[in-house]
């Protein structure tokens, strides 16, 4: 359990820098638009978020 869950880890840090790699202008202004909205709707896309990543690695796995 523990590899796959390092190896996941390090599979985000690769698609998180591939978007900075790729595009640091539109993740730049992505990251000010979020700063515009509010931390309730924040966390409620995040635990959405947590749902859907729970639901599709059920589905996978």
């Amino acid at each position: 359990m523990p590899i796959e869950l390092a190896a996941s880890l390090c599979l985000v840090l690769v698609v998180e820098g591939l978007v900075l790699f790729a595009a640091p202008g539109a993740w730049k202004r992505m990251a000010e638009k979020l700063m515009q909205i509010d931390e309730r709707t924040l966390r409620i896309i995040g635990a959405v978020m947590v749902a859907i990543g729970l639901i599709a690695l059920k589905l996978v796995h």
